[in-house]
């Protein structure tokens, strides 16, 4: 029974799962046919929308060739209006020079026609020429054979007779013009110069190219040479100054052509003695010492000079250079007292004459500037300190008067024969400067040469120290009007040939004597 009730069951199930199965499948067979349908409906669009974009596209590419074939219509239109213009133009241009070449064609004619005629006045300018010379040589023979004289002789004769005349008359010339400008000025330059030299009077030192160092003892002598001379070869390395130890007892030497190094090797060497250490090591960090303390000094010293001036306004770099005068020395006089000095004698003679004081004491201080670093730059130092001026910022004027101060540049303003006259004042101011014997008598040697070396001179004497050289000329050869000639160009050769501290005047003595004995 209960198999029976099995059974059924089973074929209960199996009716239920067919069941199932086929609503099942039913129902996927309705889901198909719907996708089919989506399918075949977004086909149907895809179609339809790739039929308006290809339509769409085929319209703009047929607008686009419309519109180029528009533009390319309009570029050649464009192209052959201005093809049109240039074959006009060139026509144009062709048309002015084949006129142009009618024209110098008609010219060439001309000229050719102008040339032979030329040619033919030549050749006759030529024969006339030499029908001239003929004629001069017949005369110039009758008046040799009137004259009894050649032509040669003629000549020199003539010439001598004018050279006579022309040194008379320029004597004369000379004499008026020194009596005129003595008259103007000499009055009013002497009261200028003198209210100067008496409203100015600086102090003068005195300094040569080496410095002398005391010494506690000579045992310190040793010391400072070192063992095998390591001392003395390190501190000369180190400073490039020479070291100079003799027989002068307690004395050292140092020598050197820049005063601002021997003036650091000074500091340095007393540092040295004074701490008692001395060896290549110490020896450097001394000198490292002296030479910040020395470029402090020279700064300050550059720094008090444009202060007791009153100018305010320089380039530190000038500045410092202004104060590296402080250790040089011209003639044995300080560069940088005389440089304060010719600028309070250019202010005071400015003033006198209504002129810029303040632009003349300016020029007046930098004017020797050069001389700070003339040993390290070639040419003369008025141009080495106009440079420097220049190219920190000074004025043309103060540049210009600084570059002709010695007349390197020839003085055009009141401002430049100011600082020469200044300058001249300082350095001739008696005991202002000295030099070394040997330069001083090869100045007077030269001076005598100079004035020897002159026809009709007889002897000559250098009096005055070399400020005054006396010319003894032959009566015979030289006379009163010559004479005053002699002295003009004796003075312009020596202004020209040396150098010398103030002025040198140059006097020509003519003399004559008849001498008879009475027996």
């Amino acid at each position: 029974m209960w198999i029976y009730l099995l059974i059924a069951c089973v074929v209960g199930l199996a009716l239920g799962a067919l069941v199932a199965w086929s609503y099942a499948n039913a129902k996927t067979n309705a889901r198909v046919a719907e996708a089919d349908e989506k399918v075949r409906t977004a086909e149907q669009q895809a179609s339809q929308i790739t039929s308006d974009a290809t339509r769409d596209a085929e319209n703009k590419r047929k607008e686009a060739l419309l519109a180029a074939k528009e533009e390319a219509l309009k570029l050649k239109q464009a192209h052959e209006a201005e093809d049109r213009q240039r074959k006009g133009e060139l026509r144009e241009m062709e048309s002015r020079i084949m006129q142009r070449e009618e024209s110098l064609d008609r010219r060439n004619d001309q000229l050719d026609r102008r040339e032979r005629q030329l040619s033919s006045t030549q050749s006759q300018l030529d024969k006339k020429r030499n029908e001239v010379d003929k004629l001069e040589a017949k005369q110039t023979a009758e008046l040799e054979r009137i004259a009894a004289l050649t032509q040669e002789q003629a000549h020199d004769e003539l010439i001598d007779r004018v050279r006579k005349d022309t040194v008379a008359e320029e004597a004369r010339i000379i004499r008026e013009s020194e009596a005129r400008t003595r008259a103007t000025a000499e009055k009013s330059a002497r009261e200028i110069v003198s209210v100067a030299i008496q409203r100015c009077a600086a102090d003068q030192a005195g300094e040569v190219t080496v410095t002398t160092v005391h010494i506690p003892s000579d045992d310190l002598k040793g010391r400072i040479i070192g063992r095998e001379g390591r001392n003395i070869r390190t501190f000369e390395q180190v400073s490039g100054v020479s070291l100079v130890i003799d027989d002068t007892p307690e004395t050292v030497v140092l020598s050197s052509f820049d005063p601002v190094r021997r003036e650091t090797a000074r500091v340095a060497l007393e540092n040295l003695i004074a701490d008692g250490r001395i060896h290549p090591a110490r020896i450097e960090e001394m000198y490292a010492k002296a030479e910040k303390l020395v470029a402090q000094r020279v700064i300050e010293a550059g720094e008090t000079a444009a202060f007791d001036m009153g100018i305010h306004d320089l380039h530190p770099e000038v500045v410092k250079t202004l104060g590296a005068l402080r250790y040089r020395m011209s003639y044995g006089q300080n560069v940088l007292q005389h440089s304060k000095q010719v600028a309070e004698l250019c202010a005071i003679m400015a003033s006198e004459l209504g002129a810029d004081a303040a632009a003349a004491k300016r020029a007046g201080l930098l004017h020797d500037l050069g001389k700070a670093i003339d040993h390290e730059v070639e040419g003369p130092h008025a141009v080495i300190g106009a440079d420097l001026a220049r190219r920190y910022g000074e004025k043309p004027d103060i540049v210009h008067a600084i570059e002709a101060h010695h007349a390197d540049v020839e003085p055009v303003t009141v401002l430049d024969v100011l600082v020469q006259a200044a300058d001249a004042i300082s350095a001739a101011r008696p005991g202002a400067r000295r030099e070394s014997a040997e330069a001083y008598i090869k100045r007077l040697e030269k001076l005598e040469a100079i004035s020897n070396a002159h026809e009709g001179v007889e002897r000559t004497y250098a009096m005055q120290a070399g400020r005054e050289l006396h010319v003894m000329v032959e009566p015979e050869k030289i006379s009163d009007s010559e004479a005053v000639v002699l002295a003009h160009d004796i003075a312009a050769q020596i202004e020209d040939e040396m150098e010398y501290p103030g002025q040198v005047r140059v006097v020509v003595i003519r003399e004559s004597r008849a001498v008879d004995v009475a027996k």
